[in-house]
């Protein structure tokens, strides 16, 4: 009678056994999913340390780089055309269900990001673990023989496990993973499996022993009238740095795609960033750059090196490298909030810290689970700017983000919708 509808919503019709076998089920697929995700995320990290290294200690490998690309070209061409979409493929498959993810999906990513990190490319590692938790989650839909709407559950926890694990900010893994779906369309039943899967799959990487980069804010201001002023400024400038990165990532990958054969764009935009990188000394802006983000909460960066990193990703990432954005956007917002401090008379750490968390926010529409990862990252004291800061960039950032098939809703679809109905 239920088979149709989402699980555990019948649950007062149905039998005491039935309620128990349908939780044991989830639990069961949750737990399954975080700790094959989150071992993934371990091995991933573990993997990407390896190659970053490697590239620190033979600079001179990013020569190599168009070559590399060539190879994630071809990989793609020849064996991921139906998963060549990335974090678009899930968003999709949530929107509108029409058949299981490929496992291919997995290898492939990991495969892509490891080439592009190793010979230097600029891009993240969300991208890559939400991707495999996405492609892992949903092979459960046939074990369990499950159907379309208990496939969109699927996807939430292998986003969820996928975010939770490569970050180790399981609350805002599971919250990132119910906003950027469409938050107001997600059941309650979907927000508990999306928290358990989370925490499953944060604590499987910690029992892999991989540890997570950390931050500090160790100075906090009195909360004022110009203090959340200051922050509503950082808020607006981190959402305009989000729409430019957003913008950017699109118009290098319209432009790319007017290459017809595909495994040549990346061929083509390797032989270009290996000129910048090498020839130009850019190598700052290679790989993910958590050195210069961590950097960037006690010193203070130049102006321009915030705009260097989005012209870098948004090339990388144009040209069919593999990846993510979420890292570039950290080291976006921290680098821009730590120049910003020459004119803003706020501490340092806490500029990077609002800039760190703002453009991301802004540049995924997910200002709850952007507040929460900057509290699991920076602690409950500088909540109240972090919060200013995330909703305010989420409202200035317009109404594209770095995912293109993400559905925008709520109080800002709103809000674009009408503005643009009035031109």
């Amino acid at each position: 009678m239920a088979k149709n509808l989402p699980a555990f919503t019948l649950m007062t019709s149905q039998k005491p056994k039935e309620i128990f076998l349908t939780t044991f089920k989830w639990i069961l697929i949750c737990v399954l999913i975080g700790v094959f995700s989150g071992s993934a995320s371990a091995s991933f990290l573990v993997s990407l340390e390896f190659v970053t290294q490697f590239r620190i200690h033979h600079d001179w490998i990013v020569w190599f780089l168009p070559f590399g690309g060539l190879l994630v070209g071809l990989s793609y061409y020849y064996w991921g055309e139906s998963v060549v979409k990335g974090n678009n493929l899930l968003l999709e498959e949530y929107e509108n269900p029409q058949k299981v993810i490929p496992f291919k999906m997995a290898p492939l990513v990991l495969f892509g990001t490891l080439i592009t990190h190793l010979f230097g490319g600029s891009a993240g590692r969300e991208g890559t673990a939400v991707q495999m938790g996405g492609a892992i989650a949903d092979q459960f839909t046939k074990i369990f023989k499950l159907d379309n709407s208990e496939r969109k559950i699927l996807i939430i926890l292998g986003i969820s496990a996928g975010f939770a694990s490569v970050f180790g900010t399981p609350l805002a893994g599971a919250i990132f993973a119910l906003e950027v779906l469409y938050f107001s369309k997600i059941n309650f039943k979907s927000i508990l499996l999306s928290f358990l899967v989370a925490y499953v799959a944060y604590f499987t990487v910690e029992f892999w022993q991989v540890k997570h980069t950390h931050y500090s804010i160790p100075e906090i201001p009195q909360i004022s009238i110009s203090t959340i002023f200051y922050t509503i400024i950082i808020g607006v400038l981190s959402g305009l740095a989000a729409l430019l990165f957003s913008r950017s990532t699109h118009f290098w990958g319209s432009l790319f795609s007017k290459i017809k054969f595909p495994p040549l764009r990346p061929f083509i935009g390797g032989i270009i960033l290996a000129i910048a990188i090498a020839g130009f000394g850019f190598t700052k802006f290679s790989g993910l750059g958590v050195p210069e983000i961590v950097d960037s909460f006690s010193n203070q960066n130049q102006w321009y090196d915030f705009l260097l990193k989005i012209l870098f990703t948004g090339f990388t990432l144009g040209a069919g490298f593999k990846g993510g954005e979420v890292t570039p956007l950290f080291f976006v917002g921290a680098t821009l909030g730590s120049a910003l401090s020459v004119i803003i008379p706020m501490p340092i750490a806490l500029m990077a810290g609002l800039g760190f968390v703002a453009v991301f926010s802004g540049a995924t529409h997910t200002p709850i689970a952007c507040t929460f990862m900057g509290l699991e990252l920076f602690g409950l004291q500088p909540g109240i700017f972090i919060a200013i800061a995330c909703i305010v960039a989420y409202f200035s950032s317009g109404s594209v983000g770095i995912y293109k098939s993400q559905v925008v809703k709520g109080a800002k679809y709103r809000l674009y919708r009408g503005l643009n109905s009035n031109f």
